[in-house]
């Protein structure tokens, strides 16, 4: 019906709707971060049904199956734990900076020990969006006048064995219990007139989320008290 008048004006109560749409799309790996961004904005920005309807039409309409996909040659990855720990011999077992840096962060596979070395440098070892070759993997740092950074994700156990020598080596994250199935990561190495730092850190898929989800409640705040006065 909405197509069939395009120029009829578009109400809150719409644009929300379309925005609801937008978010389950994400949520089912539908869209990307990106896309999703770029459409919720445009769907906020619409005035009109004419603007609003191209924003879902590619996608599937509340309350009908969608086709079923053949999955038989590479099972889907759901974001669970159990689906991460992959495996294997990784995707890289070692990296090097001297008097430069080095990155190991997006899509890999962290093997059952990885080794890093940095002189007069630094390195960044990110494992939020990593899979994993087994349930407990070693990350080993020897920072000589440089620095290592690792960055885990939230419910990743870490266990801290490295010492620091005129220098430091985090152990603010060892404690914290990881969540079921989830592997454990140990730190190991020395640090000399350097440092290794541990953080935890949500993905940046995680930071949006969590960023459209506290806009949406501050747009919902604003229409509560648009309602109370």
């Amino acid at each position: 019906m909405t197509e069939d008048l395009p120029e009829l004006r578009a109400s809150d109560a719409d644009r929300e709707r379309v925005a609801e749409q937008l978010r389950d799309a994400v949520a089912e790996g539908r869209l990307d971060m990106s896309e999703f961004e770029e459409r919720l904005d445009a769907a906020y920005r619409a005035r009109t049904y004419g603007e609003l309807t191209p924003l879902t039409r590619d996608l599937p309409v509340p309350g009908v199956t969608a086709p079923a996909v053949n999955m038989v040659k590479q099972p889907a990855q759901d974001g669970s734990w159990a689906s991460r720990v992959v495996g294997g011999g990784g995707a890289s077992s070692w990296a090097v900076a001297i008097m430069g840096g080095f990155e190991r962060k997006g899509r890999w596979t962290v093997p059952k020990k990885f080794n890093c070395f940095t002189f007069w440098g630094g390195g960044v070892v990110d494992l939020r969006d990593a899979d994993f070759a087994d349930h407990e993997v070693e990350i080993n740092c020897v920072a000589i006048m440089g620095g290592v950074d690792v960055i885990v994700p939230p419910g990743v156990e870490v266990v801290v064995r490295g010492i620091g020598i005129m220098g430091g080596f985090d152990h603010r994250e060892e404690g914290v219990r990881g969540e079921p199935g989830a592997p454990r990561v140990i730190v190991t190495g020395v640090a000399f007139w350097g440092g290794v730092s541990i953080r935890r850190k949500n993905t940046e898929a995680e930071r949006r989320r969590l960023k459209e989800e506290r806009r949406q409640e501050k747009l919902e705040r604003r229409a509560e008290r648009r309602r109370l006065e």
